[in-house]
């Protein structure tokens, strides 16, 4: 099974978009499932439903943190390769995705309910929803990426 669909799976099963996206990677993050599933959860919704940056970019770039980020905060030089690697992946989600990375865009009129409590995941709301495809895109553009870095 491709990252992209197990990513896909993974927020169909319930879990938010951008666990789904930092679950889809465990194996190579080397993160437990329930722990990464605790990391990853804040930021489901654009930033807990706040609508902001959507929650598959999130997802991809704590991945892309935990795998190839520094923790030198002197350094530079990994700091400056790291901030352009963030912004080729999130340039490359926002051409796949409508120009966007932010939540109450891609949803559209429904990016407008902030309320704290989630939608039921209904088949109405998968259907209403591009977030299934988003978490894929995300999952997929990262992984050609460590393909190439690793």
């Amino acid at each position: 099974m491709s990252r992209r669909d197990q990513a896909i799976a993974f927020f169909k099963e319930g879990y938010n978009c951008a666990q789904a996206v930092f679950l889809a990677f465990c194996d190579l993050t080397g993160i437990e499932k329930d722990a990464a599933a605790r990391m990853a959860s804040p930021f489901g919704g654009g930033f807990g439903r706040q609508r902001e940056v959507c929650g598959a970019v999130s997802g991809m770039c704590l991945t892309l943190g935990t795998l190839f980020g520094y923790d030198a905060p002197g350094d530079d030089v990994q700091k400056a390769a790291l901030y352009r690697d963030v912004q080729e992946l999130c340039a490359e989600f926002r051409s796949r995705c409508g120009g966007s990375m932010i939540c109450r865009e891609l949803l559209g009129e429904i990016g407008n309910d902030m309320a704290p409590k989630p939608d039921a995941r209904t088949a109405d709301y998968y259907k209403k929803r591009p977030c299934a495809e988003l978490v894929g895109e995300a999952a997929d553009i990262l992984e050609s990426y460590i393909a190439t870095h690793r």
